[in-house]
């Protein structure tokens, strides 16, 4: 052979050689990235060529699905009160993708999950259609109808969560305004252009504000201050005035912090009068005497600062609460109150009334009990995790104690229920620098527990930008405190 014939074949043995290592990379060390390829036309069939399987609430489905017409895309999904559960179950949408429970369990709904195998090969040999699995979560329908429509009543922009606070169960998660995900659950334009309006809107009706945006906590985050001070000796006796004078003055500055409750009232308060009329000298001066190292261990012994819904349970990934390191004496003092640099979601301040009411103890919030097959077996059942001992429960009991004096006397009585123990503190947050020209945030956390020991957790969160309402009729108390009281009374009075 001569040379140039030579050089030819050697160039294109090499180029075969070459097409057969792309072949069996893309056949065998791809192939499963490939096939789960959102871009993959062939996953998008596969999901929609059979009716998906249900998320269940209260033991009965809240999704379906319809047959489409002269589309290879054979189902489209439907949801049961569409709105009032966006936040739980996500979209599974023919044009837009999957998110949340709709996006984790993706393959178990889809019937393409590998623990199918056995049932998809009898399909195949009796020719039965091949179907999903389902779902069951843990949310209370009561109490989630209960939040819903209480958030929905005020035509607020907000958000409420409840915990089951020995387990971590999720109980009710909402978020408003909300959006219906059947209403772009197909592929047409029309359904297309739906979708567009949604995500434009002002209103974010696609956000998840308990569990995806972060706001200042206010006045709630004070049961967290409370609770350093104690396990750190700060404070010892919650009945003993305190010496932090009000208006108070903010460490290196010339600024100085009132009440609202009037510096006669707050003037050397003690801690559980503080609590009763939130004074916000005590806490403040706690902070600085906390200081700022030991205030962040105990934020992050609360869940701050971590993905504590991830990547273990991702159906409730969420945006990190933050409490930030490093502060200076007068950013650290902000923090006692709420404000400053600090960050919560919804779900982070249902983390820290839960555990307060749970003696310390940090739960693992989850959101889904049991996961099973076509069949109806289980395949998942999940067990509550602590995650970790916040406070003594000592401390736990006295922070409880102030809570439920606050609910009795104080600021917290619109959420007492008759034959229920319940704690509460409400909240009110600033926001921005030029806080005048803002309408504040409302915030209300509480807990209840029944005689026989069944308790509940509730965080309510209300951004009152878009109410017919001054800043002067703001008050946590007024807005949200109701709100979670009917939550309570769904979880609690059966």
């Amino acid at each position: 052979m001569n040379k140039p014939l030579r050089r030819i074949a050697i160039f294109c043995g090499l180029l075969t050689l070459a097409l057969l290592l792309r072949a069996n990379w893309l056949q065998y060390v791809k192939a499963d990235d490939l096939a789960t390829d959102d871009s993959n036309r062939r996953v998008l069939i596969n999901r929609y060529s059979m009716p998906r399987g249900d998320i269940i609430v209260g033991g009965r489905p809240i999704t379906g699905s319809v047959k489409t017409e002269g589309s290879e895309l054979k189902y489209k999904r439907k949801y049961l009160n569409g709105p009032m559960y966006a936040q739980v179950t996500g979209y599974a949408s023919q044009s837009m993708g999957v998110t949340l429970l709709e996006s984790t369990y993706d393959s178990v709904l889809s019937g393409t999950d590998e623990r199918f195998a056995f049932e998809r090969f009898t399909d195949v040999v009796t020719g039965e259609e091949r179907r999903g699995g389902d779902i069951i979560t843990t949310i209370d329908p009561k109490a989630q109808k209960a939040a819903y429509e209480g958030l929905t009543d005020l035509k607020a922009r907000g958000s409420a969560v409840a915990l089951d606070p020995k387990t971590g169960k999720v109980l009710a998660l909402v978020s408003t305004p909300s959006a219906d995900p059947g209403s772009f659950a197909g592929n047409s334009l029309k359904e297309g252009e739906r979708f567009k309006a949604l995500d434009t809107d002002k209103g974010k009706p696609l956000s998840n504000r308990a569990l995806r945006e972060t706001f200042p906590p206010g006045s709630t985050f004070k049961i967290l201050t409370a609770a350093a001070a104690l396990e750190h000796g700060v404070v010892t006796d919650v009945d003993a005035r305190s010496d932090a004078v009000s208006p108070y003055p903010l460490p290196l500055s010339t600024n100085k912090i009132s009440s609202q409750a009037g510096d006669a009232v707050c003037n050397k308060a003690s801690m559980k009068t503080a609590m009763q009329h939130s004074c916000n000298n005590v806490f403040l001066d706690a902070a600085v005497k906390v200081g700022r190292d030991r205030m962040l261990e105990t934020a992050e012994k609360f869940g701050y600062n971590k993905d504590v819904y991830a990547p273990e349970l991702g159906d409730l990934r969420a945006a990190k609460s933050l409490y930030p390191g490093g502060l200076d004496k007068p950013g650290t003092a902000l923090t006692g109150m709420g404000q400053g640099s600090l960050t919560s979601t919804p779900m982070q301040m249902a983390m820290v009334t839960a555990a307060l009411a749970n003696d310390g103890k940090v739960m693992q919030p989850y959101l889904v009990d049991e996961v099973r097959s076509p069949a109806l077996n289980t395949l998942e059942k999940h067990e509550p995790k602590q995650m970790s001992q916040a406070v003594s429960s000592e401390t736990a009991a006295k922070v409880r104690d102030m809570m439920e004096f606050t609910a009795k006397e104080g600021s917290a009585k619109r959420a007492l229920i008759d034959g229920v123990t319940v704690g509460g503190k409400t909240g009110t947050a600033q926001r921005g620098v030029n806080v005048r020209d803002q309408v504040p945030y409302g915030w209300f956390v509480s807990y209840g527990i029944t005689s026989d020991g069944r308790s509940v957790a509730v965080a309510v969160f209300i951004d009152p930008t878009a109410m017919d309402i001054s800043r002067e009729e703001i008050s946590g108390g007024s807005l949200a405190g109701p709100i979670a009281r009917n939550v309570m009374k769904a979880v609690l009075k059966k």
